[in-house]
């Protein structure tokens, strides 16, 4: 891969790999950076990600706290690679609930991952 879906490319593998550290059970990553063009925080490169993260660490955790998880695995992604991050977080219980599936989708690039 070359040139901007190179970069994309790369970001997306760096944050999978990051975010492993929650040993997730189901992980979609999505780049909606194309629907923020032209907006100022486009401007410095840095994508704008959806995220859909399935684990067992996040049991009996509130939202917030299911979310400072994430941005503390991403660490320095959250600097240098990532202006925003919508996050879907949730229990391999809640995420077999029918009502769970509200991922948006299919609108940008994509990729996922499943270990289930």
């Amino acid at each position: 891969m070359s040139g901007a879906s190179g970069v994309t490319g790369d970001r997306l593998e760096r944050m999978r790999t990051a975010i492993a550290a929650l040993a997730p059970t189901a992980l979609e990553i999505r780049d909606e950076s194309h629907l923020h063009a032209g907006h100022a925080g486009a401007q410095s490169g840095r994508g704008h990600y959806r995220v859909r993260i399935v684990s067992e660490r996040f049991a009996g955790l509130q939202p917030r706290a299911r979310h400072r998880e994430v941005y503390a695995a991403l660490g320095t992604l959250m600097q240098t690679d990532i202006h925003a991050l919508s996050l879907e977080t949730l229990t391999p219980a809640e995420a077999a609930e029918p009502s769970s599936r509200t991922f948006p989708t299919a609108r940008g690039r994509h990729e996922s991952q499943s270990d289930q």
